[in-house]
């Protein structure tokens, strides 16, 4: 079976959830035998790669711009499927979704699928139009596709309510480094394992970053705070964080990490906190929880819905609720210990890539591996 992959700026993923959730089941998916292409942008994934562990990439222009990226390599690369043979089509995101609508028209045998994954219109950094046109993504992809994949049971139940269809649940999952690898970056960076609270986001608003920095300025600790990430077109936002900080020596900018530096990162941390107003079902969130980092997170369903009853949370948007909550976690770490190990496990049993590939491979008309 031939499985084009559009909508992700590309894979290996460097950073966001879409493209590591596209690499991770890409990957898996070529593994299982079946012909698997992934549409990448070139300010992204070098151009040069043609084929990534068994997944072929196809390089294809966009105006990088915070308004045009998406929609431009979408609108390329969904006019570039046309002349494919595809068995499926596989949107990610609901900006991409929105040109679902080309292939039905102009390829009607192709199966085309559709991964619903946040609602992206509620994210701070998008403007009164932007917003228009996500919900109008939103309509096409609900309304269009063959089949709709929604990564959390909340957007599961949207999807029912608002637009009277049964939505298939298949979560994100996790993929995580071999153990034995390690990394020279909790020295390059000054840290000490379990001497910092980690977090792990794009730097935009919506992932309630100033919460966090201005709950641990009121945090009477040793401990540090690391925040791993860049911005995505959000420089205002990203100079206010900075100035946030730079009163308190003990918050650090770790910029983007990925791999062994990240994983390492991860064995390290003390502590993960997932300050987000809006998300659907953080990866970042899911890696913690798999690498036995006690976490902390806002009460938003996406996130109370991936700790279970294996984490803490606060009251989305609270500081001073946050400030206490740090400071409950810090002082009782057997308390937060206990819940480890248990948070391991439902990553394995709930999260796990293999059986998320099945699961999709059924979605798109074959049996299971």
């Amino acid at each position: 079976m031939r499985i084009y992959f559009i909508g992700q700026k590309g894979i290996p993923a460097k950073s966001g959830g879409v493209e590591k959730h596209v690499e991770a089941l890409a990957t898996n998916l070529a593994q299982n035998g079946q012909e698997v292409f992934v549409y990448t942008r070139p300010h992204y994934t070098n151009k040069k790669l043609t084929e990534y562990q068994g997944v072929k990439l196809i390089s294809r222009p966009s105006c990088p711009t915070k308004h045009l990226d998406t929609f431009t390599h979408t609108l390329i690369s969904t006019i570039d499927v046309l002349f494919r043979r595809a068995d499926i089509v596989h949107f990610q995101a609901i900006g991409p979704a929105s040109l679902i609508w080309i292939v039905k028209l102009f390829k009607p045998k192709t199966k085309v699928i559709f991964t619903f994954h946040c609602q992206d219109y509620y994210h701070q950094k998008w403007g009164r139009l932007a917003r228009f046109y996500l919900r109008l993504g939103e309509v096409v992809g609900c309304r269009l596709a063959d089949e709709v994949i929604v990564v959390s049971h909340n957007l599961a139940d949207y999807v029912a309510q608002k637009y009277g269809r049964e939505a298939k649940y298949i979560p994100n999952g996790v993929m995580i480094t071999d153990k034995s690898v390690h990394s020279n970056i909790l020295s390059q960076l000054g840290l000490e394992p379990q001497g910092y609270i980690l977090a792990v986001t794009r730097l935009v608003k919506h992932k309630g970053l100033h919460y966090l920095i201005e709950a641990f300025h009121k945090l009477d600790s040793d401990s540090k705070l690391v925040i791993v990430g860049d911005g995505a077109h959000t420089d205002d936002y990203v100079n206010h964080l900075i100035e946030l900080a730079q009163a308190d020596p003990r918050i650090i900018f770790a910029g983007e990490r990925s791999g062994n530096d990240l994983a390492q990162l991860f064995r390290g941390a003390r502590l993960f906190v997932q300050s987000s107003e809006s998300e659907g079902l953080s990866i970042a969130l899911l890696e913690a929880m798999a690498y036995g980092v006690p976490v902390l997170v806002s009460d938003i369903p996406g996130n109370l819905e991936a700790i279970g009853d294996y984490g803490w949370s606060f009251r989305s948007g609270d500081i001073n609720d946050l400030t206490a909550k740090l400071k409950e976690c810090l002082d009782n770490p057997d308390q937060t210990s206990q819940f480890t190990k248990a948070a391991q496990q439902r990553v394995e049993t709930e999260y796990n890539w293999h059986d998320i590939t099945n699961q999709t491979l059924q979605i798109y008309g074959l049996s299971q591996a």
